[in-house]
């Protein structure tokens, strides 16, 4: 097992560092492609090993599931990023000086969230979600526009303040394991502090969760706490918003998952539940609202990010087998499907010259494979059938019927106005006379068709392995 995770984190940091040392971009693209596909299947041998438990890394079956989808999605995020890219520079929007570095940092972001996700302790994970933040802060400022800088700047600011008050949440957990495990390492190990959770200071547990919440709770792009996520989609290159949504915000998630375990094992202390009920709905009804009055079409689907972020908190607030199967399900799904939805965007930028939905018309008519994909990515996002976001979607709403009929009416009716907006907008970007300019789609389209194939195929037949992997990964949630 630990070779695998082992592979897992160095191949990205070890392909970083040699890849500052290529000058050439293409060889560089390539390098990254190649880096990816090697980590992808290190992930993807994590299902062949059976789970285990060190005092620095833990393999089980909920971070195997985030492993494989971080992995999968940077794989096809750099396949996306290699023509993507090269397109920019051709273009004059970056110079080969500010992108020789570029996918040095892209493999060292990836390589930081798989260190957070398979780290048993609980500051080597901090420090995992760190790098990862101070790494696409860079990212973010990558064009060095006024715009892309002040974004940058923003996220820098308000990220950082996020995960210090996650930093000083892990001290107040380290502090509570402290006198029950001891000094040193035994009180930052995960397994640890859950199996000693019914004996930590039910004081220190309650205002850890609260610091941890908020910290990661930023992180997740929650409502009121999302006010970086908007602008680092919009001003970043898009590749990189494909892999914010699609992955970082999981990363933080995940973070905020494992703390939750060990408070709700402790039947004195504060139920996490309700609290992360209340802000999933915040986050969802707020951002559904929001919708309507975007007029760049990356900020659009950055609050679309922060109101299936919302549902899917709101799942794991509700808790139960079935509530958890639903979010973990939705995740995977609003990550597949939300970074294919930024490929489109992407493709739609290079097409139109211009991000501004306004400027954006006829897309039916100048490029009908685009438009298609596009459609396709909007109508998977919004619940529509047969793809697997309504399965999950469906999961998540039945099951807080069952159990609390009048709540189930506040998801549901953010999913259909945000349902509304996202149609409203897609029927501007498809139809009517189309604007110019028109240029060619030079980006891959194969990252695109390879997400939404397996979101339609998840949404058509969940095959019963599949169904079982996310059912125990649910049931470690409790």
């Amino acid at each position: 097992m630990m070779t695998s995770v082992t592979l897992v984190i160095a191949i990205p940091f070890f392909s970083a560092a040699v890849l500052t040392l290529v000058p050439g971009y293409r060889m560089s693209a390539a390098g990254n492609m190649l880096a990816m596909f090697a980590t992808f299947l290190s992930g993807i041998s994590l299902l062949f090993v059976n789970p285990e438990v060190r005092d620095y890394f833990i393999i089980d079956e909920m971070n195997i599931l985030f492993v494989i989808l971080n992995t999968l999605v940077g794989l096809t995020t750099s396949i996306f990023s290699a023509s993507y890219i090269g397109h920019e520079i051709e273009t004059g929007k970056l110079t080969p000086l500010f992108v020789r570095f570029y996918h040095a940092m892209f493999l060292a972001m990836m390589g930081s969230m798989n260190l957070a996700l398979t780290a048993n302790n609980i500051g080597l994970m901090w420090v995992g979600l760190e790098m990862a933040t101070l790494i696409t802060v860079v990212m973010v400022g990558i064009y060095r526009t006024p715009s892309a800088l002040e974004a940058s700047w923003k996220y820098f600011i308000l990220g950082s303040v996020g995960i210090s008050l996650a930093f000083f949440g892990t001290i107040l957990i380290y502090l509570a394991g402290q006198k029950t495990l001891g000094e040193g390492a035994p009180a930052m190990t995960w397994n640890l502090l859950l199996a000693s959770a019914p004996q930590l200071d039910v004081s220190l547990l309650n205002l850890a969760f609260i610091f941890l919440l908020i910290g990661y709770g930023t992180k997740i792009g929650l409502a009121p706490l999302h006010a970086w996520l908007p602008d680092a989609h919009s001003e970043g290159p898009t590749p990189i918003s494909a892999v914010l949504s699609g992955l970082l915000l999981n990363v933080a998630l995940y973070g905020l998952l494992r703390f939750k375990m060990i408070v709700s094992a402790n039947s004195e202390a504060i139920q996490p539940g309700p609290i992360m009920i209340v802000m999933g709905l915040i986050s969802l009804l707020f951002a559904s609202f929001m919708l309507y009055q975007r007029r760049d079409i990356k900020r659009l689907f950055a609050y679309s990010s922060i109101e299936h972020m919302g549902l899917i908190t709101f799942a794991f607030g509700m808790g139960g087998p079935l509530a958890n199967f639903a979010g973990l399900l939705h995740m995977a799904m609003h990550s597949l499907t939300k970074s294919a939805i930024f490929f489109a965007v992407g493709h739609v930028a290079q097409a139109k010259g211009t991000q501004r939905i306004a400027a954006i018309r006829g897309l039916s008519v100048t490029h009908p494979g685009l438009a298609l994909g596009l459609a396709a990515g909007v109508f998977a996002i919004s619940g529509l059938p047969p793809f697997g976001v309504f399965m999950s979607e469906f999961l998540i709403l039945t099951t807080t019927f069952a159990r609390a009929p009048w709540l189930a009416v506040l998801p549901a009716l953010g999913l259909l106005i945000a349902f509304g907006a996202l149609l409203w907008r897609l029927q501007d970007l498809l139809f009517g006379e189309p604007t110019e300019p028109a240029y060619p789609v030079k980006a891959s389209s194969i990252p695109l068709l390879v997400h939404m194939t397996l979101v339609l195929i998840a949404g058509i037949y969940l095959p019963p392995t599949l169904a079982a992997w996310f059912e125990r990964a649910a049931e470690l949630l409790k």
